[in-house]
């Protein structure tokens, strides 16, 4: 397997926040052009509800929602950039690769990265949150672990349902968790708050992107406003040079849009049995 060389430091003013809280916030590194042309995207894609083999809900083994849920009519996409013939899969790969993301991702892995997931989240009101979780639980990179760019389509804050993030959670390692209370999340897993942390809410515009570390405790709270989404296309990335990702992250790509295949993780990961055979 071959690899770019390392890259020059594009962003040293993020490294140190980034290093020690394990988040940065980019502000608007999409364009409004950028964030519109993906808000209209996918909300036409999604205006008949869920597409079957690219919604969540659709897909097979994906989790069924009661019709009451705004989540019904509006699960997540995944993996819209495995969906070429879509024009939601178009700009999905176009922002997963975007050059304004690859630089601080440069920056934060210290070596090129390879892009190997997108999700597309409608949040709309009233819908659940996404209880307490790491990422690198559901991805499995080693050595090391992921990063995440989540790319506000909306402003997103506490009156939508927003982002929160455990700043520090990033120098742990990976929690084994409990079961969420799905009466306010629509996914399975929940992990503490470790003693003498503590949670706070990130507040974005749209255009702007959350890079967080995979070990950082983040989620987010049930949109509680009466007429805003709380739309976000979310990417996640492994160092070019990984040795394990967890199998059914299909064909990671560099930044020049070659394939890049990374070996599969094997066994039940860090926590066993516990360890979810589905998609994050």
């Amino acid at each position: 397997m071959t690899t770019l060389a390392a890259p020059r430091i594009f962003h040293p003013d993020a490294l140190e926040p980034f290093r020690r809280d394990g988040f940065y916030v980019g502000r608007g590194l999409l364009e409004a052009a950028e964030v519109t042309a993906l808000r209209d995207a996918f909300m036409e894609q999604g205006k008949n509800g869920p597409v079957e083999g690219l919604s969540e809900y659709k897909r097979q083994n994906g989790r069924i929602y009661d019709p009451s849920d705004p989540l019904a009519f509006y699960p997540r996409m995944m993996h819209p950039h495995h969906h070429p013939h879509l024009l939601v899969g178009q700009l999905a790969m176009r922002c997963m690769i975007h050059p304004r993301i690859y630089g601080y991702l440069c920056d934060f892995f210290g070596e090129e990265p390879a892009a190997v997931q997108s999700m597309f989240y409608f949040k709309p009101p009233g819908a659940r949150g996404q209880d307490l979780h790491q990422d690198n639980f559901y991805l499995r990179v080693k050595p090391g672990t992921c990063i995440a760019a989540w790319m506000a389509v909306d402003d997103a804050d506490s009156g939508n349902g927003g982002m929160v993030v455990v700043p520090g959670s990033n120098k742990l390692d990976i929690v084994c968790p409990t079961e969420a209370d799905r009466t306010r999340f629509f996914t399975d897993h929940h992990v503490d708050i470790p003693a003498g942390m503590k949670e706070m809410p990130v507040s974005l515009k749209a255009g702007d992107v959350l890079f967080f570390n995979g070990s950082l405790i983040h989620g987010s709270y049930t949109n509680t406003s009466k007429d805003r989404f709380r739309r976000a296309l979310i990417c996640h990335y492994a160092p070019a040079a990984s040795l394990e990702l967890s199998p059914g992250y299909i064909n990671p790509t560099l930044f020049n849009g070659r394939i890049h295949p990374i070996p599969p993780a094997l066994g039940g990961g860090p926590c066993g049995n516990a360890q979810p055979a589905r998609l994050h």
